[in-house]
């Protein structure tokens, strides 16, 4: 009887070490990808706006589904992308935005260092209230450089995964 309660504290004992270390180890977690930019202007990303600014992102695992924490003087948030694409465009990191109905939104998010694109959703044109969604459109006839004239890319600096 003795040795049976032994046996059962040395278990009790075991099982709360065990939970203990999972917990410290889940806390000590580094983060996948991270580092910061400059909003010039006002600018929606997913349903959030971010005022202009200074700002730093995390992304804790590519496990969290890519969600990115975002931290302002101002604001924080908390954005997740419609779908992450392994193809990226750019071969440095950047926030790219359009211009719908007046206002700067992030479109997509190339992060070269893990090898995606995150793409976001952009407020349709029900969401923008009484302003139009537009795109600015060109003649055929313009130099190329008019034509993007409605997008705008802001740097991004990482510090890696």
């Amino acid at each position: 009887m003795n040795w049976a309660r032994h046996l059962k504290t040395f278990t009790k004992v075991g099982v709360a070490a065990l939970a203990l270390g999972a917990l410290a180890t889940s806390g000590n977690a580094q983060n996948a990808y991270q580092g910061k930019f400059t909003l010039p202007f006002e600018t929606h990303w997913g349903s959030s706006t971010l005022p202009a600014g200074d700002y730093t992102f995390a992304m804790s695992s590519a496990g969290s589904r890519y969600t990115l924490y975002i931290r302002g003087a101002q604001v924080n948030a908390i954005i997740m992308p419609a779908s992450a694409d392994d193809i990226t465009v750019s071969h440095h990191a950047q926030l790219n935005l359009v211009d719908i109905a007046d206002v700067q939104t992030v479109q997509t998010f190339d992060a070269p260092e893990l090898g995606l694109t995150f793409v976001y959703l952009s407020p349709t044109q029900k969401h923008a209230g009484h302003k139009e969604a537009h795109q600015k459109t060109v003649p055929q006839t313009a130099p190329a450089t008019q034509a993007s004239e409605n997008r705008t890319s802001i740097a991004v600096y990482a510090a890696g995964r």
